[in-house]
């Protein structure tokens, strides 16, 4: 399959139209007309990520967070992004990403069905009918502590970090995968008992709690790896031919 018909497919799940303003996804690296039959899917087009690439023989990477994401005037190997461009480029290999146009259309329900919330609808609107995240209902009242336990489970998680009472019963839900602080109001508006995001500072956590939203941070990686095994599977059920892989990383951290 050539690399346009992909990326027709790939769009069809996520209009690049949907992506806000300040985003890059799309083809980032490499020739449209190239014959693909090789894919790894990640969060992140990191060193490691370029190296499973080649060891896996891909033509293409996908990724959730563009490669290039502000501009830059020069691509040598001085900076670590250019870098990674002549890498590719060497290789004769694709990079592709699909961002807030993924989170808008697909990432927001993705978590939230695998929450198992129902009643859901747009946290943080974009436009009448769409938007960044979700909220909506468990089927019962739990407790903190059990929803924390869910979501360890549900995303493979070794911990989350908690601003609020582990005790406080809660059956509202919001969840924001990424970056979630400026979901916070949203949530206060949405009258959320709890939202589930990543990236929540110290300030931001407190107050949230003092405005009544107790929130639960699963790390900006712990909710988003869900693209790799949604696109994974849109791929193998709609792109016959194409092998998949997908990057086995974990967190881009450790907590020592």
């Amino acid at each position: 399959m050539k690399c346009r018909e992909l990326i027709k497919l790939l769009n069809e799940t996520a209009e690049p139209s949907l992506a806000a303003d300040w985003d890059n996804p799309g083809l980032l690296v490499g020739d449209e007309e190239k014959q693909v039959s090789r894919v790894l899917i990640a969060v992140d087009a990191t060193d490691e990520v370029i190296d499973e690439a080649f060891e896996c023989r891909a033509d293409m990477i996908i990724t959730h967070h563009p490669l290039i994401f502000k501009g830059i005037k020069r691509v040598t190997q001085d900076d670590f992004t250019g870098r990674r461009i002549i890498r590719l480029i060497q290789n004769d290999m694709v990079c592709f990403a699909m961002h807030t146009n993924f989170d808008v259309s697909c990432m927001g329900d993705e978590a939230a069905e695998r929450l198992g919330l129902a009643n859901t609808k747009v946290l943080q609107k974009t436009s009448e009918d769409e938007g960044f995240g979700r909220v909506g209902e468990l089927k019962e009242a739990i407790a903190v502590h059990v929803l924390c336990e869910n979501i360890k489970e549900t995303f493979g998680l070794d911990g989350v970090k908690v601003f609020g009472d582990l005790l406080s019963m809660v059956k509202r839900v919001a969840v924001m995968p990424g970056s979630g602080s400026s979901a916070i109001e949203d949530a206060v508006r949405e009258e959320a008992d709890v939202l589930i995001t990543g990236d929540i500072g110290h300030h931001d956590g407190i107050d949230a709690v003092a405005k009544g939203v107790i929130v639960i941070d699963a790390g900006h990686f712990g909710i988003e790896k869900i693209f790799m095994d949604y696109m994974k599977e849109y791929l193998e059920r709609n792109a016959k031919g194409i092998k998949v892989f997908c990057d086995d990383r974990e967190e881009p951290f450790r907590m020592v």
